[in-house]
């Protein structure tokens, strides 16, 4: 064998020496961090969607029946949201901030409310609301006078007017804008009774 060919062979031996595979425990760490940083950017879009957009709630208690009923899922949109006459939404009582109430918009800020237990009529800015949501006559259980809205705040009622704590109650009184959570957009629990408002 010629000094060339001996030359060949060791410099060929050199270079397969020379290039190490990469270790395992490398590809599995740069793996790993991958994932981590994947699951860390899901959990703050969650919480920033949760936050500014739409939140999911329970529905818990009858004061919304027949239009609700206890344990249903709701879809609450919140970005953005300005309350409007008839809307379903989600509020912090002033005096539970640790609760969500979930009630029907009756009137707005400025408005007049009068609650006519006699004829079975609430009365916005002196004429009748269409409510065709009502399951039952109401009851007088609570005092009948008429209440201007205040600013920055909503009159809401449960549509089963017999067992709600609203804004006929002292406790609960007006909402506060800034305490409400959004609107009830969709009802997607439990399946068979889809529904969007």
């Amino acid at each position: 064998m010629s000094e060339f060919e001996d030359n060949n062979i060791a410099e060929t031996v050199k270079t397969e020496v020379q290039t190490p595979s990469q270790p395992p425990t490398g590809k599995f760490k740069k793996e790993a961090a991958e994932w981590i940083q994947a699951i860390v950017v899901a959990v703050v879009l969650a919480l920033i969607i949760r936050t500014f957009i739409f939140t999911v709630v329970k529905v818990d208690g009858p004061s919304m029946e027949e239009t609700l009923h206890h344990e249903e899922r709701l879809i609450v949109w919140r970005l953005l949201y300005q309350p409007t006459q008839g809307d379903i939404i989600i509020f912090h009582p002033a005096k539970a901030p640790e609760k969500c109430y979930v009630k029907r918009i009756i009137a707005t800020e400025g408005q007049s409310v009068y609650v006519d237990y006699e004829n079975n009529q609430v009365l916005v800015d002196g004429y009748p609301i269409d409510e065709p949501y009502i399951p039952e006559a109401m009851r007088p259980i609570y005092t009948s006078k008429e209440m201007i809205v205040p600013e920055d705040s909503v009159f809401v009622m449960g549509d089963n007017r017999n067992h709600s704590s609203d804004s006929r109650d002292s406790t609960v009184g007006f909402v506060k804008k800034s305490s409400i959570l959004g609107k009830a957009v969709i009802r997607f629990w439990p399946f068979n009774k889809l529904t969007v408002f």
